[in-house]
């Protein structure tokens, strides 16, 4: 089966630098273009299935993917961006400031530190991998978009390619993006990694990851 996953567009905590996680933020009026445009160049492709996370930038990125595209979603909360615990809706300088000693454990520790009220980022992949996995074995032989989240879609990467984590730092990741794997035999393929060609036209797009 083929893949196609979608970044959700670019919201407003996004050009605030602030860690959405599963809180949320609404998309900016650029980043109801970047769903627009993405929803244009689906609408040239012929998938079966529409998966979505339930947080409301992805919800909305979404709804107008399947309103062009004459398609119905499924939405599964299993698909939701990592959730950052306290440090959701805070820039990086007010995780500091707010809380001191678990920012310093969370950057001692990486990718196995639990922050409190959410998960570790190992739970994120953990989780983006058994969700996408079991939505690749419900539609072999088909094309399936899902729209999610910044950290979820990174770590999934990681996986595919089997790469140490926290490597997420050499890669771009745009909002509005489109990346596209395989699944055969059990095991996964990264075919297209970042395409924001149907973005060519408009201003510079986003590179921030803290969604």
């Amino acid at each position: 089966m083929k893949l196609v996953i979608v970044r959700h567009g670019e919201t407003e905590w996004n050009v605030q630098n602030k860690a959405t996680g599963q809180l949320d933020s609404p998309l900016t009026p650029k980043g109801i273009r970047q769903a627009h445009a993405i929803a244009d160049r689906l609408r040239r492709l012929s998938f079966t299935t529409f998966y979505s996370s339930d947080l409301g930038r992805a919800v909305q990125t979404a709804n107008i993917i399947a309103e062009i595209c004459g398609k119905k979603v499924i939405f599964d909360s299993e698909l939701r961006e990592w959730n950052m615990g306290i440090f959701q809706g805070l820039t990086v300088s007010e995780m500091h400031k707010k809380f001191p000693q678990e920012r310093q454990d969370y950057e001692r520790i990486g990718f196995e530190y639990v922050i409190p009220e959410g998960e570790s980022l190992r739970q994120c992949m953990d989780r983006g991998f058994r969700v996408l996995n079991a939505i690749a074995e419900r539609h072999l032989d088909e094309t399936v978009v899902v729209v999610t989240h910044g950290c979820l879609l990174m770590s999934f990467f990681e996986v595919v390619l089997n790469l140490p984590p926290g490597n997420s730092w050499r890669f771009q990741l745009h909002n509005g993006n489109l990346c596209v794997f395989e699944y055969v035999n059990k095991r996964w393929c990264l075919i297209v990694w970042n395409d924001t060609s149907h973005l060519e036209n408009m201003e510079t797009l986003t590179v921030s990851l803290n969604s």
